[in-house]
């Protein structure tokens, strides 16, 4: 049922996304309820899609049945957008993140570490996000929340995942103050849109070359098989991370970079960083086995190159905007075909041997 929703989130996030362009056929204004999945789109994908997912992620890693009232919450709230009924579908949002903030805060009693209070922090983004977007507020004020919200998910993901690396203490001195200032810019860009962006922007550059030189990415992307592959997601994912930075700040004087800024950040650092980690965590949570090979570069190969036609080719002309878009939504439908292809190999690779070991 979860998984369901997540699906419906996300179906229903593309839709709006290709809809915003035109690309969507029929025309949407056919449709009485589009004009909603419009203005909901960013809220089915971060809030629906990603919130579910992680909450998911997280009632398993509890072990708590309360726990996954958080996904279902944001899993139904997102439904309710996809219908029209946004009071109530945003309000659902703000009661799942923050039963996915006493989750984490839970966590957190259990283990008090760098990555649970990390975590603890994002959850805590989600709230003022959800908050703000029950409340009517617009995405000047939204949306920084939102990203913070997932940004610091993954950073701490990558924390925990790097624990036992040595770092110096200057190194975890500068994430807590690129992460402080990631938060002030995400809560100036309420009331000062252009202050806040510059330093929420900033924020999100500083942030890309602490991950490029203390991750364990740039070591293991020499090594071979699951772990190359997942360092060259994480590692092109903090080069879009940077590109997104620099095109929030320019946005945020005034150029027309808000595409560049939403998506480098939404497509090119969260979906390359799924990407990466789904090996690994989908066994965990989806009880889901996977046999990696190289056929899951090639999804990734597209994320990355449709990215680059809607942002560079993108800014010569609409049509070939709406084109990176549509390929945008195509590369995630790959990438979905892929691990489901990956999950029967691994069905059928084992059967195999099962039946071979039963002779």
């Amino acid at each position: 049922m979860l998984g369901g929703l997540a699906a419906v989130s996300l179906a229903g996030g593309i839709a709006g996304g290709l809809w915003r362009l035109g690309v969507a056929l029929p025309d949407p204004l056919t449709f009485d309820r589009a004009g909603q999945v419009l203005l909901v789109h960013a809220a089915l994908m971060i809030c629906g899609f990603m919130g579910t997912v992680i909450g998911i992620e997280r009632a398993v890693a509890v072990k708590h049945p309360a726990a996954f009232i958080a996904p279902l919450a944001s899993g139904s709230g997102a439904l309710c957008l996809a219908l029209g009924q946004q009071a109530l579908g945003a309000w659902l949002g703000v009661a799942a993140a923050l039963v996915f903030l006493a989750v984490n805060a839970a966590i957190v009693r259990r283990q008090s570490v760098a990555h649970t209070l990390l975590l603890l922090a994002g959850a805590a983004a989600w709230v003022a996000g959800s908050l703000l977007f029950a409340l009517g507020r617009d995405g000047n004020a939204v949306f920084p929340w939102w990203f913070a919200f997932l940004v610091m998910t993954i950073a701490a993901e990558r924390l925990e995942m790097t624990r036992l690396m040595v770092r110096r203490p200057a190194a975890h001195l500068m994430l807590h103050a690129v992460l402080a200032l990631l938060l002030t810019g995400a809560a100036w860009s309420g009331w000062a849109p252009r202050a806040g962006g510059v330093a929420y922007g900033t924020a999100l550059v500083l942030l890309a070359a602490w991950l490029a030189r203390f991750d364990v990415a740039r070591r293991t992307v020499f090594t071979h098989g699951l772990s190359r592959y997942m360092a060259i997601c994480l590692l092109g994912g903090y080069a879009w991370l940077a590109v997104a930075g620099v095109a929030w700040a320019a946005m945020a004087l005034g150029a027309p970079t808000r595409d560049a800024a939403l998506h480098a950040l939404g497509l090119g650092f969260v979906f390359s960083m799924m990407m990466g980690h789904a090996p690994v965590v989908l066994p965990s949570i989806a009880r889901i086995k996977l046999r990696f090979g190289a056929f899951f570069y090639l999804p990734l190969a597209a994320l990355h190159l449709s990215l680059l036609m809607r942002l560079a080719l993108g800014s010569f002309g609409e049509p070939l905007r709406a084109a990176g878009a549509s390929l945008n939504a195509a590369t995630i439908g790959f990438f979905a075909a892929t691990v489901a292809g990956a999950a029967v190999a691994w069905r059928l690779q084992h059967g195999a041997a099962g039946a071979g070991k039963s002779r």
